[in-house]
C-alpha cells in the first residue's frame, strides 16, 4: 500500500506577508462598529478566522448582531491591500523543494475562494500545488481541528502521522496540535519563538528562507516512514 505524505501549508503570514494588512482590516472594521481595541491586540488575534476572532476579542457572550457586518467590513478593507500582497522570502522555493522531496502539498486556507484566488497568484507556485482548502470547507476556523483535518483529506495523506503543518500562529500550532499533527512554526506572523514553543511547535523557523535553509534538518527533511 503506497504511503501519501502530506505538508500542510497555512498561507497568511507563513507563504505571504499579510498578516499586518488583515490587522489593520480588523482593527478598522472594529472601529467602525464602535469597538475600538488596541491594535496589539487585534493583531495577536490574526490567524482565527471571523467565527472565532471576534469571540476571542469581543467575548462569547455578547450581542452578536454586528458579527456579520463587522466581517464583511474586514473582508471589503482587506481587499484594498490586495495589490500589495507579496510572498515571504523564498516561499515558492520552500514549496517546490517539499514538493521534490515527494511530499505531497496542500495550502491550509479558510479564506474565500476569492481571496484565496488573490493569493494563490502572488505565491505563483501553482506547479506545486496539489490541493487547497479554502472557507467553504470547515465549520469552524483554528484554533479549532476542522481545517488541518480538511487540508489532510484534500491531500489524500494516510492519516495525522504522515503529515507536518506549518503556521505562523500560536492558532496554527494549536489548530494542528489537536488534529495530531506536528507543526513547524515560523515567526513571520509575529509571535515570538518562545510563544510557538510553549503551545506546542515541533520546530520554529525565522521565515520560509530560514526553513529552507534548514530544510534538512527539519520535520520536512524526509518522509514518514
Amino acid at each position: 500500500m503506497t504511503t501519501t505524505a502530506a505538508a500542510l501549508f497555512d498561507v497568511d503570514g507563513t507563504l505571504l506577508d499579510t498578516n499586518c494588512f488583515h490587522t489593520l482590516a480588523w482593527w478598522e472594521a472594529l472601529r467602525q462598529y464602535d469597538r475600538t481595541l488596541p491594535a496589539a491586540r487585534v493583531h495577536r488575534a490574526v490567524g482565527m478566522g471571523a467565527d472565532q476572532l471576534l469571540d476571542h476579542l469581543l467575548g462569547e457572550h455578547r450581542d452578536h448582531g454586528d458579527d456579520e457586518a463587522i466581517a464583511a467590513a474586514h473582508d471589503a478593507l482587506y481587499a484594498r491591500h490586495w495589490p500589495a500582497i507579496t510572498p515571504l522570502p523564498r516561499a515558492a522555493e520552500l514549496l517546490r523543494a517539499c514538493a521534490g522531496r515527494g511530499w505531497r502539498v496542500v495550502l491550509a486556507s479558510s479564506a474565500s475562494d476569492r481571496e484565496i484566488a488573490v493569493l494563490r497568484r502572488a505565491l505563483d507556485a501553482d506547479d506545486v500545488i496539489a490541493a487547497v482548502t479554502t472557507a467553504d470547507d470547515v465549520a469552524a476556523t483554528k484554533p479549532a481541528p476542522d481545517l488541518v483535518r480538511a487540508a489532510l483529506d484534500r491531500a489524500g495523506a494516510s492519516g495525522p502521522a504522515h503529515a507536518v503543518f506549518v503556521g505562523d500562529t500560536v492558532w496554527d500550532v494549536a489548530a494542528a496540535g489537536r488534529a495530531g499533527v506536528p507543526c513547524v512554526a515560523l515567526e513571520s506572523g509575529g509571535f515570538a519563538a518562545q510563544d510557538l514553543l510553549g503551545c506546542g511547535a515541533a520546530e520554529v523557523h525565522r521565515d520560509t528562507a530560514e526553513l529552507l535553509a534548514d530544510l534538512g534538518d527539519s520535520l520536512l527533511a524526509r518522509l514518514p516512514g
